[in-house]
């Protein structure tokens, strides 16, 4: 996967990440609620972030297991 669109470091948004993984926003939230995928934390009630860390360490996972 294609991990160039992301920043080195800092926090993502669901739309930069689903850019790079590709599954639509329904399985993204089920994989967070199973575990599969990272949860993310809250900025506010309605603004949640991801950290590049975690997404990269995902694609590398993902990549891993193809």
């Amino acid at each position: 996967m294609e991990c160039m669109n992301l920043p080195e470091v800092g926090f993502v948004r669901l739309p930069q990440i689903l850019a790079v993984i590709p599954v639509c926003r329904a399985t993204w939230w089920a994989g967070v609620k199973s575990g599969r995928f990272p949860a993310g934390r809250l900025l506010s009630p309605r603004i949640r972030v991801w950290s590049v860390e975690s997404i990269r360490a995902l694609i590398a996972e993902i990549g891993g297991a193809e």
